[in-house]
Parts: C-alpha cells; structure tokens; sequence
C-alpha cells in the first residue's frame, strides 16, 4: 500500500466490468501510478482472471488522474526493499503482465507519461490508445539502467530499427503524435476522448467469435502452451545483461544524481 494518508486502504488496481470488458486501473496517482508489489499481483491477478474467464473477451488498461499512465518501477518501494514482482506467481514479471501471455486481448489507454517500465506496459499490450498529451519513452540508460522489463527487445520489434535504438540510446521520449506516425500506438485522442475511445474500441473486439480472436492473437504472437517461445533467449540475454548492470557502482549512482538533482558522475564500473 502507499505512504500517503487516505490512500492506505485502497487497491492498487481496481477492477470494472464493462459487459465483456474488464477495465483495470492502475490506482495510485499519488505516485504516479508507479508499480509495486500490489500493482504487480492485483494486475496480473486482474489479467489472469480475464484470461481463464470466458464472459471476458477484451482488457483495458489505463491509469488513475490525468498525468500519469504509470511511471515505471517505483524507486521508493525498491529503495525500502521490498519485493515489486506479483505475489502469486513471479514468472508473470514485472506488472503481473510482462511475461504472462494471455490469449484475451489487452488495450492500454494512455492517460499520460508512460515511462520506463509504463512504456513496457504499453508494449505487452496488443493495441495502444493514447491521450494527445501522452509521452512514450525508455530513460533508464540516463539513470545508469537498463530497460529489463522487456523494452530492450521489444521496442526495437515494434518500430524501425534505428528509431527504436535512437530511444533506447538517449533514453529521450517521443509524443503521443510521434508514436503515432511510427505505429506505437493506434489512435491518438483527447483526454476526455480517451478511456470512451478505448472502449469501444475493445467492445468491437468482444463483438467477435472469442474463441477465434482468442486463436488468431495466440498465432501472431506465437503463443503456445502460455509462452512465447520466440522471447525466450530474449528474456535470458536481457536477465543476464540486468544482473551485471544493477549491480554497478553506475547502476547506484544514477538513482542517487537524480534523488540529488545532479549530473551522474559515469565510471563504466
């Protein structure tokens, strides 16, 4: 739960049926709807249930407030030590979501900044609806990271080559407008537009047959048995490359600049 009065006893994510929709929100504007622990067992809990659910037949995801759609891993949580993969099952990863292949489709609507780990929400999601204001990007090299929740493989396999590691590179942003244009996202609409967008958007998806939108996204991801065999030495390589770069002294500066609104000093060690 968070530190602020008056938001301890409410859930992280919070779950709505919309007819054959399930919308899960990420409840933690407070801090920028940043993933912790509770965020990562009650989504991934949330996408589960839709998925072993055969009156669920679309997901969306977006986040609480205006400015935020999730700003990745939250640093205060890990900084206590505590544990920000789901609690029901690690191997869902990071949000409960990053290596739990479901076949209902998911929508993120992105009501905001979606940022290192927010930017890999978007990028296990299977469509993307954004806000105009809305701001897509992967800054962990800046902070002396590594974007390990996928975002390493998984940008450079949903834009062109030299865009994706133009972003990964200088860990700059793009706008909701830039993502469009380069197919990030599929629409691009006001705020207030936004969540009415995304579903309705998923309410044409859940007017199809769920058994055949159900196999024809298991096809184009290759998803067989729960897992996506094609991501496997993906996620091996980007394990392999987080354990040898969280563990730097660059990994503990970067974080430590940042809290003192300074230059990092780099040592490549």
């Amino acid at each position: 739960m968070t530190d602020s009065a008056g938001f301890e006893n409410r859930p992280a994510v919070r779950t709505e049926r919309r007819d054959h929709v399930l919308l899960a929100i990420l409840d933690r504007p407070e801090a920028r709807n940043a993933v912790n622990g509770e965020v990562s067992t009650l989504l991934g809990r949330a996408l589960h249930e839709a998925d072993t659910d055969p009156e669920i037949r679309a997901v969306v995801v977006t986040g609480a407030g205006e400015q935020s759609f999730c700003a990745g891993a939250d640093l205060k949580a890990i900084s206590r030590g505590e544990d920000i993969f789901p609690a029901d099952n690690r191997e869902w990863g990071f949000a409960g979501m990053m290596q739990q292949y479901v076949s209902v489709p998911v929508i993120a609507a992105v009501n905001g900044t979606a940022l290192g780990g927010g930017c890999e929400i978007a990028l296990a999601c299977d469509l993307v609806v954004a806000a105009e204001h809305a701001v897509f990007g992967l800054p962990e090299v800046k902070r002396g990271l590594i974007a390990a929740a996928g975002g390493a493989f998984r940008l450079p396999a949903q834009l062109p080559h030299r865009v994706a590691m133009e972003m990964l590179l200088t860990g700059e942003p793009i706008s909701a407008d830039r993502a469009l244009e380069l197919h990030l996202v599929n629409r691009v609409v006001p705020a207030d537009r936004l969540l009415n967008e995304a579903l309705e958007l998923a309410a044409v998806i859940a007017a199809n047959a769920p058994l055949a939108v159900q196999g024809t996204k298991r096809v184009a991801l290759g998803i067989s048995d729960g897992a996506r065999p094609s991501e496997a030495d993906r996620w091996k390589v980007s394990d392999t490359e987080m354990i040898t770069v969280m563990t730097s002294e660059d990994a503990a500066e970067g974080p430590r600049a940042f809290a003192e609104k300074r230059a990092p000093v780099w040592k490549a060690r």
